[in-house]
């Protein structure tokens, strides 16, 4: 295959960055994104393509293996009081932020009260059972709990606890450069373009990792980021498209590796954010929603975009997680789907805007809809644009119905709570059911997984009535790589993990 260089800037940056220092580019690890991050401060981020800077720019108190099990961080051990509403942790000694700070039981503090704190925090609603951070000693601390949270840990091991430095935090602009206690550290960011970073040589546990240096480079195109794969100008990236597996198998200097995603693509509605968009029989009417969901063809949509190796969905719950739910997607109906309508007292064609991103895949989704849902008489106009955008249009109620994921969490809370319950930090459309916010909040307060099990049951089988966010399918999670590459283990939350990673001569 001839390569032909990448369609965007980050070639060309490339190059500078080979001339900018880096002296040896077997200890400069390249990795691919589908999409440039947005904010690089965990308390405000939220999409997928920043959790892999955050991997390796900022330890958690807690993270997980790749079985899901939740394993030692910056917290070496835990232990919850018999009334589940206490929990201690002993802290790992002798760490230091990228700045020389400390850590210690006062940094966990103070990054806890103000991921619960601060104005746009959206951790809020992911550790908000936190009602208070006691410090028991200069390394231990006891999180005082409203009530009993089966999934604040498993929150912890995400960006609820990553830990950043107080005194380089305090004085503010957290994003322009971030500071950390991870085993690389930030350098520099040019949007749309690159994230470096640097080995930072004090790291606690700096023999596991290989590397002078990581570039995160996003490349929205798939087939661009499997060309510059192929032409050897990335070294690792996520995100291959189903249409180009077979291509990267065929390639001997290349490998792949893949493993069953938690995470899904949906519809989101909105139906109360703000008041310009939130007047349509889209948000007022679940007839109308559950029309748009009936016209939807989901294992066509898998087969045409996907040739068959995404998963349909009806829920949030991935095949993998012992939570999912045995609830049949329903089967495309366009009659009864033009009869909801009109019961809803639509006349049609029916005009909704749909924000996509624009990546080639989602314009391939977004087109695949609009000729399905044409024919109940849904008109879907497309307005593309770029992925951090629309997820400030979102947060902000400036659209009527938007196509994202979310990467999906081991715990099922997770993946539901923020996007469901009427005060959570990720509730764009600001759908609230109150009998859905109780049902929430007790799966949150057991640890008995059968009570989680039928609380979550219900709240599935809720939200197929009122569809404020549109189920369509789960991803796997499909890595390519040079063969030069060694030591990688893809996990199901889709996170590139760097220790133990390697480049061969």
């Amino acid at each position: 295959m001839k390569f032909r260089p990448r369609l965007s800037a980050s070639l060309s940056a490339l190059l500078l960055l080979g001339t900018a220092g880096f002296a040896h580019a077997e200890s400069t690890l390249r990795i691919g994104l589908g999409a440039d991050p947005d904010q690089l401060d965990p308390a405000t981020a939220r999409t997928y393509y920043g959790r892999f800077v955050f991997s390796a720019m900022c330890d958690r108190l807690v993270d997980v293996d790749q079985h899901l099990a939740i394993v030692p961080g910056l917290a070496t051990d835990w232990k919850y009081s018999d009334d589940g509403k206490t929990l201690s942790m002993n802290l790992r000694q002798g760490v230091v932020f990228h700045d020389g700070e400390k850590f210690d039981a006062n940094a966990v503090k103070y990054n806890l009260e103000r991921y619960l704190t601060l104005p746009g925090s959206l951790r809020k609603s992911e550790i908000s059972s936190i009602d208070s951070v006691e410090v028991t000693g200069p390394y231990s601390v006891k999180l005082h709990l409203k009530n009993p949270d089966a999934a604040l840990l498993m929150q912890l091991t995400d960006r609820a606890g990553a830990m950043m430095a107080p005194e380089a935090t305090a004085k503010g602009n957290v994003p322009a450069h971030p500071v950390c206690s991870g085993p690389y550290e930030f350098v520099s960011r040019v949007q749309q373009d690159r994230i470096v970073l640097k080995r930072f040589e004090q790291y606690w546990n700096k023999s596991a990792y290989h590397f002078d240096k990581v570039v995160f480079l996003p490349i929205p195109d798939a087939s661009v980021r499997l060309a510059n794969l192929q032409a050897g100008d990335l070294d690792l990236t996520e995100g291959i498209a189903a249409t180009d597996v077979n291509t990267l198998q065929s390639n001997p200097k290349l490998a792949m590796t893949k493993v069953t995603g938690l995470g899904y693509m949906g519809l989101t509605v909105n139906t109360n954010n703000g008041t310009v968009n939130t007047g349509s029989a889209l948000a007022k009417e679940a007839k109308v929603r559950q029309a748009l969901s009936l016209a939807i063809d989901r294992d066509a949509l898998n087969q045409v975009v996907f040739q068959g190796q995404y998963t349909p969905s009806n829920q949030a719950f991935s095949p993998v997680s012992p939570y999912h739910v045995d609830l049949p997607i329903a089967a495309r109906n366009i009659e009864k789907a033009k009869a909801l309508l009109a019961e809803a007292g639509v006349k049609t064609p029916l005009n909704i805007d749909l924000l996509v991103a624009n990546n080639p895949t989602s314009q391939q989704v977004a087109q695949v809809l609009q000729a399905m849902v044409s024919e109940a008489g849904i008109n879907l106009n497309l307005q593309m644009t770029e992925f951090a955008t629309l997820l400030d249009k979102q947060q902000r109620g400036d659209f009527q119905l938007s196509m994202s994921g979310w990467s999906g969490r081991p715990d099922p809370d997770g993946s539901i709570y923020s996007f469901l319950a009427s005060k959570g930090a990720l509730n764009d459309g600001r759908y609230s059911n109150p009998q859905v916010d109780q049902w929430l909040l007790s799966a949150r307060q057991t640890s008995d997984v059968e009570q989680r099990k039928a609380l979550y049951k219900k709240v599935v089988e809720q939200e197929n009535i009122d569809q404020p966010l549109v189920y369509l399918y789960f991803e796997p999670r499909i890595f390519g790589m040079s063969k030069k590459v060694t030591g990688f283990t893809p996990y199901p939350d889709g996170l590139i993990r760097l220790q133990g990673v390697s480049l061969t001569q």
